[in-house]
């Protein structure tokens, strides 16, 4: 049986960016870990269950895959994951990524282990992306240097903070996701024109933002051969 391990955040996940490929990878017959930081259960960012946002259906689903899932009702922390036990590591998205995810040491070991390793894959959505801002491979070199990859854009962060880098929620942005990525050597084209976009360089699969969510999770199973 195939196998994935999704790493969420404490801090505030975008349901879609996670539910998504969660069910695209089950119906293909995944079977699913979600670990988090430290363990506990991952936080859903409440604007990604806005039905004012995201449309009825979707703030309605994603809500109820969030409080009735048992995987994502109990996780493991990332300490405890090996990449080398799955065939795929995701990185769901979310401003809250940007806080616990992308900071935590054993979060960076295991996209470097799956993007390292001889057979699996690493899939990073949106601001989850700006975790490669601070992973380095076996080497020390950043693990996106030279790398082709999307992610959340600039132009649309400029759209939700305010003159000061202030979210709605009262909380500054810590870094900006394409600025930091670039800065580590990343190729960056979020292909603002396109109505999604996934890239893929090597073992790394990446994803702009909850529209490419489906795509994405699709060119992970076409990666896998599944």
């Amino acid at each position: 049986m195939t196998n994935a391990l999704f790493v969420v955040s404490e801090e505030g996940y975008w349901g879609e960016e996670c539910i998504e490929p969660l069910e695209t990878l089950s119906a293909s017959g995944f079977e699913i870990t979600v670990a988090t930081p430290s363990g506990g259960p991952p936080k859903l960012d409440e604007t990604s269950a806005d039905p004012d946002e995201v449309g009825e259906e979707t703030a309605e689903h994603v809500r109820e895959v969030h409080e009735n899932d048992e995987r994502l009702n109990d996780p493991i922390p990332t300490a405890r994951a090996d990449a080398t036990e799955y065939d795929a590591v995701v990185f769901p998205g979310g401003h809250g990524t940007e806080w616990d995810v992308n900071q935590d040491h054993d979060a960076r070991r295991l996209l470097r282990d799956a993007v390292e390793g001889d057979d699996g894959k690493a899939l990073v959505v949106c601001h989850a992306v700006g975790i490669l801002a601070f992973a380095r491979d076996s080497q020390g070199a950043f693990i996106v240097n030279g790398r082709d990859v999307t992610g959340f854009p600039n132009e649309w962060e400029e759209g939700i903070v305010d003159e000061d880098g202030v979210m709605p929620t009262g909380r500054k942005l810590p870094y900006w996701v394409e600025d930091e990525v670039i800065t580590a050597g990343g190729n960056w084209d979020a292909e603002l024109e396109a109505d999604t976009s996934v890239t893929v360089d090597g073992d790394l699969i990446t994803a702009r933002g909850p529209e490419s969510s489906s795509a994405a999770a699709e060119t992970l199973l076409e990666e896998l051969g599944v």
